[in-house]
């Protein structure tokens, strides 16, 4: 049983605390879609998140911890978002963890495999599977994925198999779940963000156009409301003619292809 209903789209935003899912997390308030926050360890930058976009948007916005890695955590992340919203219409599934460390396939314990694999791609399954009997129930919804430059091509990535690996087969299942959902007004695509680094996650495009980055063909650095913004249009009520896309925002820069040389 679905909770109160408030009139409004929510969204559920996985790791939108910080960074890019933050950033996220204004663009879609400001749009008036009510949000679910969800985080792991940043409880006061979650609350002291979904306070600010209540209070200046208006919208209804609910903190919720959980890692959604776990299944059973994901059921119990759903259960609660259902207590206080009458349904849940779009899922961003930003969350997803990375090693920095550089390791060959081999050196890669089973632990630290699964983990990467659950994080970036099982993870995508549970909250899937789980929201979109209701969406299904509304004849609308949006699930929208995070993937890196090229995913769609499934490419190699040096040191990096295991994140790869996960984001490639979340390519394919965002593809796999836009033919499966489209005859229920259920779209899925993908973002794939370039090489945006630290605080730039959560900065505007405004504080980006002051700034020079002569790495990047277009001249500036990326944002986080670079990535927000493509978002924002996939998750919009008359984006519904856009399912199975993988969208690049790197800037023109062949971001694969600057790791590779670095990392080689």
């Amino acid at each position: 049983m679905w909770g109160i209903n408030v009139g409004k789209r929510t969204a559920f935003i996985t790791g939108g605390a910080s960074g890019i899912g933050r950033r996220t997390a204004v663009q879609l308030a400001s749009e008036g879609i009510n949000l679910v926050i969800n985080y792991r360890n940043s409880q006061d930058k979650a609350e002291a998140l979904a306070a600010e976009l209540t209070s200046k948007y208006g919208t209804n916005n609910l903190p919720l911890a959980g890692d959604v890695s776990d299944y059973q955590q994901c059921c119990k992340l759903v259960e609660e978002a259902k207590q206080c919203f009458s349904s849940i219409d779009i899922l961003v599934h930003n969350a997803g963890p990375y090693i920095h460390e550089r390791r060959r396939m081999v050196d890669y314990s089973v632990e630290d495999w699964q983990y990467l694999i659950n994080g970036n791609l099982n993870s995508a399954f549970y909250l899937s599977s789980l929201l979109i009997p209701g969406m299904r129930q509304m004849d609308w919804g949006r699930i929208i994925t995070v993937g890196f430059d090229r995913v769609e091509s499934a490419p190699g990535w040096i040191y990096r198999s295991a994140f790869a690996a996960a984001k490639s087969g979340l390519a394919s299942l965002t593809k796999s779940i836009a033919l499966e959902e489209a005859e229920y007004g259920i779209t899925a695509n993908m973002v794939c963000p370039g090489d945006i680094v630290g605080d730039w996650k959560e900065k505007d495009i405004d504080e980006a156009v002051e700034s020079i980055d002569e790495s990047v063909p277009v001249g500036r650095p990326g944002t986080g409301e670079d990535i927000a913004r493509v978002i924002s249009f996939f998750a919009d009520e008359k984006s519904d003619y856009i399912t199975g896309s993988i969208i690049p925002i790197t800037g023109g820069k062949d971001v694969l292809g600057k790791v590779h040389r670095r990392e080689g």
